[in-house]
């Protein structure tokens, strides 16, 4: 699943692929709002994203539908014509 954060005051949103529910998210920025403390998120890599929970301004939560190669081609679409 793919997570972006809004965070007030900056232009770009952060995107972070993480394995974590939904609900999971939510309760951990609830928790950091309830305890004005920093939102942490470790992605699918290992990475942890720490942002002011304060400064959220937004979570859009979007279901992976497959990793695009190249010119849009699946990894195993590629890995097929390749092998042609």
């Amino acid at each position: 699943m793919e997570v972006k954060i809004g965070v007030q005051h900056a232009a770009r949103e952060l995107s972070v692929a993480t394995e974590s529910a939904p609900d999971a998210v939510l309760k951990a920025l609830d928790t950091a709002l309830k305890d004005d403390t920093v939102f942490t998120l470790t992605d699918d890599k290992g990475r942890t994203v720490a942002v002011p929970a304060s400064k959220v301004a937004y979570l859009d939560f979007t279901s992976d539908l497959g990793r695009k190669v190249g010119f849009g081609l699946a990894a195993s679409e590629a890995v097929t014509a390749a092998s042609k």
